[in-house]
């Protein structure tokens, strides 16, 4: 097993229990060349100011068109509301959720009117802080041992690069992070990871292609218990619910995992791509069905108009969203929240 990180640390001895041991080949042990951008320190994650950048193509089809609706209401009435239920589902909210905030919205009117086209803004507003807040609850620490996070997802969402960004916030708030390469399937998956733990200066614990991923993940928090790291940050392979054989080395991976550090996985982070919209919603659906996702990391937010697919996932899978991804570099990884989120699209 092969440990990259700020310095080299000796490889820790595996466990007589552990499901596989690791010989290094040359090949294994020669790491790739660091990349030539240098290495930059995170940014303070979470600035309203880079949410509202990353929503800008979100907000250029909603808020203009809601600005429409707006200026022409004197008077809120069915009309109205069916004007705003077609810039809603322009913005890939989804006909359920937007179903919902009309029910409110009618409701509200019924006891009390709506006067004017900013007093509905408002009150929209309200309704989708309370849509994305709804899911949103503090992580319980672990009982010890480190903070064991899987991230998973299909291929292409992002899964290997947020991994990196991950560890890399983690370093920058203050609390030691380890990378483990468990998606064995494909060696450019455990190369780009390796970049990544160079970039950000965190250890990063490998096997050689087709290796088992329950072994390196024994391997992984193993180490981490042993130096007494905070985190663990897992990149599993790109699958789909359907492939009962990875689902089940899936669920291998998560007894493996609670073995070594009680209540692991603590999170299992569904990685979903923004631009697939609706459709990746039917996917997330399914996946978190079959393994336990306890989470979302939204990519490619900045790349798309679809940013309403965070509302939608919120309410109609009941999962929080925790971050989103906005970009290629370390720093391009934002801590989700409502408010922001919110008040980038409408002001």
């Amino acid at each position: 097993m092969i440990f990259f990180g700020k310095k080299k640390a000796p490889a820790a001895p595996t466990p007589e229990v552990a499901p596989e041991t690791h010989t290094p080949t040359d090949a294994l042990a020669a790491a790739p060349q660091p990349v030539a951008e240098p290495a930059e320190p995170p940014r303070k994650l979470g600035l309203f100011e880079r949410m509202k950048q990353a929503v800008t193509r979100t907000r250029e089809t909603l808020a203009a068109r809601i600005d429409d609706v707006v200026a022409s209401t004197r008077k809120v009435d069915e009309k109205t509301l069916e004007e705003l239920e077609t810039v809603l589902l322009t913005s890939d909210l989804g006909v359920p959720t937007t179903m919902a905030i009309l029910d409110a919205l009618r409701e509200r009117a019924k006891h009390q009117a709506i006067e004017g086209g900013e007093e509905l803004r408002a009150l929209l507003k309200e309704q989708l802080r309370s849509i994305l807040a709804a899911p949103q609850k503090p992580l319980a620490a672990p009982e010890s041992g480190p903070r064991v996070i899987f991230l998973v997802g299909v291929n292409g969402a992002g899964k290997t690069t947020t991994s990196g960004k991950l560890a890399a916030w983690s370093q920058s708030e203050g609390r030691t992070a380890l990378l483990c390469a468990a998606d064995t399937f494909r060696a450019a998956a455990i190369e780009q990871l390796e970049v990544w733990a160079q970039r950000s200066g965190v250890e990063m614990i490998k096997t050689r292609q087709g290796g088992d991923p329950s072994a390196v993940l024994y391997d992984a928090i193993a180490s981490a218990k042993a130096k007494g790291i905070n985190e663990v940050y897992v990149d599993t392979a790109g699958r789909l619910h359907t492939k009962s054989g990875l689902m089940d080395e899936l669920e291998k991976m998560r007894r493996t995992a609670a073995k070594l550090a009680p209540g692991a996985p603590h999170e299992v982070l569904l990685v979903m791509d923004a631009t697939t919209g609706q459709n990746g919603l039917q996917q997330a659906r399914q996946f978190t069905e079959a393994s336990g996702v306890t989470g979302i990391v939204l990519t490619k937010l900045d790349g798309t108009a679809k940013g309403g697919i965070a509302v939608a996932i919120a309410r109609e899978l009941n999962l929080p969203v925790r971050y989103v991804g906005v970009g290629e570099k370390m720093s391009d990884l934002l801590e989700f929240s409502p408010e922001n989120f919110v008040d980038s699209l409408l002001g």
